[in-house]
C-alpha cells in the first residue's frame, strides 16, 4: 500500500525532474521548435548549394530592404531587453514597472510585425512573391529563393504573432495582480519563448539577408 501511494505521488509530482512541470513543457516545446527552424534553414542551404541559378548576393541586396530589416531586428532585440526588465521588476515586487515593460514589449513586437507586413507589401509590388522573383533584378533566378525566403520569415512572423497573443494574456494577469515576488512563472515562461523567437530571427536575418 505504501509503495503504491509513493508511486502515485511520484507520478503526479510536478517537480520530480527538478524542473517545474510548466517550465519543462516549455523547454520541450522550444526543443521541437529548434528542430523545425533548423529543418527550414538546412533545406534552404541545401537548395542554395545545389541550385545552378540561385540569385547572387548582389542581386538579393538590390531587392531586399536590408536597412529596414536591420532596424526591425534591432527592435526585436530591444523587446528581449524589455522582457528581461519585466521579469526583474516582478522579482523585485515592482508591479508598475512590470506592466510598463510588458506593454513596451507588446508595442515593439507589434511594430516588428507591422514593418514585416510593410516589407512584404513592397516586395510583392516589386515582383518577389512566394512563387516568383523580380525579372528586372533576378532574371533567370531560381524561384525557390522566393519560396524559402517567405517560408522562413513567414513562419517566424507567425511565431511572433503567437507570442504577442500570449503576451496579452500575461498583461491581463499582471493587471489583475496575479504576479509577485514569489509568483512570476508566467512572466518567466513567456520570456523563455520570446528570447527564443529573438535568437531565431537573428539567425534568419543573417541567412536570408546578409549572406
Amino acid at each position: 500500500m505504501t509503495h503504491v501511494t509513493a508511486t502515485a505521488g511520484a507520478a503526479i509530482n510536478p517537480h520530480s525532474t527538478g524542473v517545474p512541470s510548466r517550465k519543462l513543457a516549455v523547454w520541450l516545446f522550444l526543443g521541437s521548435e529548434v528542430l523545425f527552424f533548423s529543418a527550414l534553414m538546412l533545406t534552404t542551404m541545401a537548395l542554395r548549394l545545389t541550385s545552378q541559378s540561385w540569385p547572387a548576393h548582389e542581386q538579393v541586396q538590390r531587392v531586399l530592404n536590408i536597412p529596414l530589416t536591420a532596424l526591425n531586428t534591432f527592435l526585436l532585440i530591444v523587446s528581449s531587453v524589455t522582457v528581461a526588465l519585466a521579469l526583474d521588476a516582478v522579482q523585485r515586487g515592482r508591479q508598475r514597472r512590470l506592466i510598463v515593460f510588458l506593454l513596451a514589449t507588446l508595442a515593439l513586437g507589434t511594430t516588428f510585425l507591422g514593418i514585416q507586413a510593410y516589407e512584404y507589401h513592397l516586395l510583392w509590388g516589386h515582383g518577389l512573391t512566394p512563387t516568383a522573383v523580380p525579372q528586372a533584378e533576378m532574371a533567370g533566378a531560381d524561384p525557390l529563393f522566393a519560396s524559402t525566403f517567405y517560408a522562413m520569415t513567414g513562419f517566424h512572423g507567425l511565431h511572433v504573432l503567437g507570442g504577442l497573443l500570449v503576451l496579452l494574456l500575461v498583461i491581463g494577469r499582471a493587471l489583475g495582480g496575479a504576479y509577485g515576488r514569489g509568483s512570476h512563472e508566467g512572466v518567466e515562461l513567456f520570456g523563455l519563448y520570446w528570447h527564443f523567437v529573438d535568437v531565431v530571427w537573428i539567425v534568419l536575418f543573417t541567412l536570408a539577408y546578409l549572406i
